[in-house]
């Protein structure tokens, strides 16, 4: 009798579906308790700080996921983890798009958005530069670039979709996410200063934060500690960086699918989440969905990305990330140097 050819039964996809389960879970457990950490961290760190400062919960998701990177590691959970890491985080960065609408935009103007488009292409070319310059792959440069320019962790991770796959990846993107946040606390207390020092008013303060500040939280920590005029200029332009994730994502997956770089199997660009992301700025932008339609939309973003990013944590481990070394760290300093640069300097064009 002559084996069947027959696509699989549905026994057969609730076996591979069932197989993503404890994966699936442990991610959940991962992200759970990261954001049931967060608030406490938040006023520890504040009390020995003496000032608002919070360690967001994709990083503490991103740090368990490490410290349990060794039971993760049995097989059992090894197809839900990269479920996570791959099709939820794409569904995810996907619905990222919710949150933005074209009349945010375009209330910019034309020369504020060219000063953070320009500051934003120096920042993606000089990661891929530096990394050069330091020996490192060009896809951790990429990822460096995109995760300084846009919006850190969420567009470290937008990013690595698109990446060829080779053996560091995972600890690639887990190294920028926890420099990320570091660079950006660093940046959230010591840029504002920068702008008063510059003598920038309210608007050009602004445009300063959002445009160089690495994470959406940091950006509105900066902006409002100032004003509330300053954190709204400074929302908005962060906002707009948001946007940009969707060519940047397309660009950087243009730039390995060519060959760019030391890789030469990147995937194809114009990934179908990137088109779903366009859509739902379309959609926000038209409102015509209610408000808690949005607004949990947005919540599955945050969640997804919190499950994808422990997901990621799960298959690092510590010892990796130690292993990076100094010339990850300076390639990160480097693009977040030029990001400043670039921006700044465009604002005090812009206003002389």
């Amino acid at each position: 009798m002559a084996l069947s050819t027959e696509t699989p039964t549905m026994s057969a996809r609730f076996v591979a579906a069932r197989q993503l389960v404890p994966g699936i879970v442990i991610a959940g457990l991962v992200a759970g308790v990261a954001v049931a950490l967060e608030a406490p961290l938040r006023a520890v760190i504040t009390g020995f700080a003496g000032r608002p400062l919070a360690l967001p919960a994709m990083v503490i998701a991103l740090l368990i996921g490490i410290a349990f990177n060794r039971v993760a590691a049995r097989p059992v959970f090894t197809a839900g983890i990269a479920f996570s890491v791959r099709a939820v985080l794409r569904a995810a960065v996907a619905l990222l798009g919710i949150r933005i609408a074209f009349s945010d935009i375009a209330a910019l103007g034309p020369s504020t958005a060219l000063v953070v488009v320009t500051a934003m292409v120096a920042t993606l070319i000089a990661g891929v530069v530096f990394a050069r310059l330091t020996g490192r792959a060009d896809p951790y440069g990429a990822l460096a670039g995109a995760a300084t320019a846009v919006c850190g962790a969420s567009a470290a991770l937008a990013t690595s979709t698109v990446l060829p796959d080779y053996r560091d990846k995972a600890t690639d993107v887990a190294f920028v996410v926890v420099a990320c946040n570091a660079l950006a606390t660093v940046a959230m207390i010591a840029y504002p200063a920068l702008c008063a020092a510059l003598g920038f008013d309210a608007r050009a303060t602004g445009v300063m934060l959002g445009a160089t500040i690495h994470d959406v939280a940091q950006v509105a920590g900066a902006g409002y500690a100032v004003s509330d005029a300053v954190g709204n200029n400074a929302v908005i332009v962060k906002l707009f960086r948001v946007f940009l994730l969707l060519p940047v994502v397309i660009g950087v997956g243009l730039f390995f699918a060519r060959g760019g770089g030391h890789a030469r199997t990147g995937k194809l660009p114009v990934p179908m989440f990137a088109l779903v992301f366009l859509a739902l700025v379309v959609v926000n932008s038209l409102g015509i969905l209610p408000a808690y339609v949005t607004g949990a939309m947005a919540e599955a973003s945050r969640w997804g990305l919190l499950l994808a990013i422990g997901a990621l944590g799960l298959m690092t481990s510590f010892a990796d990330i130690t292993r990076a070394g100094w010339r990850h760290l300076l390639v990160m300093l480097a693009v977040s140097a030029v990001v400043l640069v670039v921006a700044t300097g465009g604002i005090l064009l812009i206003s002389l």
